[in-house]
């Protein structure tokens, strides 16, 4: 692959007003190109694009254009920099009334090279806000996809206008630009997604140089904006988009106030990224109603709850370092008895590898969904208080929050990564990669926060990839408490061969899930109206109805215990998740208080539950 550099722009405007400065300040800079002004860390602009794609590996050669006026300054740049002189095309322009036009430059650098390789072409006067993304990453991707040309864009920051930019429409499943439009008015479309001068063009495309330029017969034509409306709306060519999430400023005619403002905005941002970690929380969860029919195709309702949470911390570092937690990813022991009471009550399971596992898919994801990363390094942690082993969606909470730190260092979006995409992929790192027994409910509440109903019915998860998921009013909910095992089973031995069977069509199982569904739909009825009791007569049904299909001896002795003491306190009770812990609703303020020191006395741990609502704020 061929890398050309285009630096023939006339800054006349940027030129004229340093030039004109009476401060003082920019005196050093009078004459100087736009390319070779300092950018962000003091390195001139073009030094870093320079960096960036100087890379045999990637790259056969590396080719220079500007114009006859700042030749001379380029050369110079050239032997201090190690670029080959030779590699410097000069297009013999002296102003910008005879400019050829940048599509122009792209064709000379072309034809006098007699290049005859596929091109990625890069304006090097574009001041980035980051200066770490990976042009590896760029071109896997314009190789991976399906044969056509590559466009890079990126969102606008809130302060700029799309009347300035080439904007892109692009389809999120196949990353293919549906529609560009060269500096649109206000209200022709909606997309913030701004094109800019950082393309791959396949070889066989550059013959369309030639009958774009024929047509185009004013420079002020022959922009690459220009061009891309003609090849996408014209040609009807297949041009595909890949996202940097990242800033590009100084593109076309810009000032002193534009070049000093964003300078100063990205640097700023530069300065502060290494400094602050970030730390992000998910919560535990309690199944409310219809679980565990949401890995069937049912419905459920789900509460993320404030007394346990799985918190990740990442801080940027040299390399990426997983640290392990001093509890539950232990390498050092005591003694060999040591060792045997820590294994046998944890398990040898930790959440090092939930950290990993995710780490590799945000990359993979991030890949193939056409989202270059930078090159920055982290160093991840984590911590928990969500008890092991009893269902209440430890281990999604910490791929969870995981998932959130990545999101906010490399700067992903919710437009990137939707939260209902979101749940499919935290799901996906735990089944697909960790070989994980689970369903979508966990992730879903702990993406969306607080009480959610979800709907998974198999017309919506073919048509649409995820099912319907609504927030619903947290205001004035019962009195919900939890109890656990002290000592519980593996709690995902408790789905038994209830899959097999279902897929089967096993009409006693199938029958079951949809009546799982029935209920979540009438208890989301009963929280509307705040009917408790009704609320209360469904948990115990949708109890009962688990019960006559997984059977007593794939419950387990402990759980049935927890049950039936719940019961002599007349509270309704359920299992929140897959088992180990059961959740109840005592209307009896008196009883609740019996029932907690029941409980206790009987070795269990019981709390009151108090519901996490995102709209009230927390991490």
């Amino acid at each position: 692959m061929i890398c050309i550099l285009l630096v023939a722009g006339h800054g006349t405007v940027l030129e004229t007003q340093i030039k004109n400065d009476d401060t003082g300040l920019y005196s050093q800079l009078a004459g100087v190109p736009k390319a070779l002004l300092p950018g962000v860390g003091g390195k001139k602009i073009l030094d870093f694009w320079w960096e960036a794609v100087n890379m045999r590996q990637l790259f056969t050669e590396v080719y220079l254009v500007t114009n006859a006026d700042k030749y001379k300054y380029y050369e110079r740049w050239a032997t201090a920099n190690d670029f080959p002189l030779e590699n410097v095309v000069n297009d013999g322009s002296t102003t910008l009334e005879d400019r050829l036009g940048a599509v122009a430059d792209l064709q000379l650098a072309i034809r006098s090279r007699k290049l005859q390789d596929d091109v990625m072409v890069i304006a090097g006067d574009m001041l980035c806000a980051d200066q770490n993304f990976d042009i590896a990453q760029v071109i896997r991707f314009f190789r991976s996809e399906q044969p056509g040309e590559l466009m890079i864009y990126y969102e606008l920051e809130e302060s700029e206008k799309s009347s300035s930019r080439g904007i892109v429409e692009v389809c999120r499943e196949t990353h293919r630009i549906t529609r560009f439009l060269e500096k649109p008015q206000e209200g022709l479309t909606a997309s913030r997604l701004a094109s800019v001068v950082f393309y791959c063009i396949q070889r066989e495309t550059l013959a369309h140089l030639s009958d774009f330029l024929q047509l185009q017969t004013r420079a002020t034509d022959r922009s690459f904006g220009r061009f891309w409306e003609w090849l996408i709306n014209e040609k009807r060519l297949d041009v595909f988009g890949m996202k940097l999430p990242t800033g590009f400023q100084l593109i076309g005619q810009v000032g002193l106030s534009d070049y000093t403002r964003w300078l100063t905005h990205y640097s700023t941002k530069q300065q502060d990224a290494p400094a602050k970690p970030i730390t992000c929380r998910s919560f535990a969860r309690v199944g409310l109603m219809g679980n565990p029919s949401d890995g069937f195709n049912g419905k459920t309702i789900a509460m993320s709850i404030c007394n346990f949470w799985a918190e990740v911390t990442l801080l940027e570092s040299q390399t990426l370092v997983l640290l392990p937690h001093p509890l539950n990813d232990p390498t050092e022991f005591g003694s060999l008895q040591d060792l045997f009471c820590i294994s046998r009550k944890e398990g040898y399971l930790g959440g090092l590898r939930l950290l990993q596992a995710t780490c590799k898919k945000f990359y993979q994801f991030c890949s193939k969904q056409g989202i270059a990363l930078t090159k920055q390094n982290f160093t991840l942690k984590y911590d928990t208080n969500i008890p092991r082993q009893v269902g209440l969606a430890g281990s999604s909470a910490i791929v969870s929050a995981t998932l959130k730190c990545l999101m906010k260092f490399y700067n992903i979006t919710e437009d990137d990564l939707p939260k209902s995409i979101r749940a499919n992929f935290i799901l996906n790192v735990e089944t697909e990669e960790l070989f994980i027994t689970a369903g979508l409910q966990d992730r879903v509440v702990q993406v969306y926060e607080g009480l959610v109903y979800m709907d998974f019915s198999k017309q919506l998860m073919e048509e649409q990839g995820h099912g319907n998921y609504v927030s619903m009013d947290m205001g004035s909910l019962p009195p919900f408490w939890l109890a656990y095992l002290s000592d519980p089973s593996d709690s995902g031995r408790i789905h038994s061969n209830i899959r097999q069977r279902w897929l089967n069509g096993e009409e006693l199982v199938v029958e079951a899930m949809k009546t799982f569904a029935e209920l979540t739909d009438q208890a989301r009825t009963a929280l509307q109206d705040k009917d408790w009791r009704r609320l209360a007569q469904l948990m115990d049904q949708n109890f009962e109805l688990r019960r006559s299909v997984y059977t007593d001896e794939c419950l387990g002795p402990g759980n049935l215990k927890m049950v039936e003491l719940a019961r002599q306190f007349g509270s309704a009770v359920k299992l929140p998740g897959s088992g180990g812990a059961v959740l109840g609703l005592c209307l009896d303020h008196a009883r609740l208080v019996e029932m907690r020191q029941a409980f206790q006395e009987a070795g269990c741990v019981f709390c009151i539950i108090a519901p996490y609502d995102p709209s009230a704020g927390g991490r």
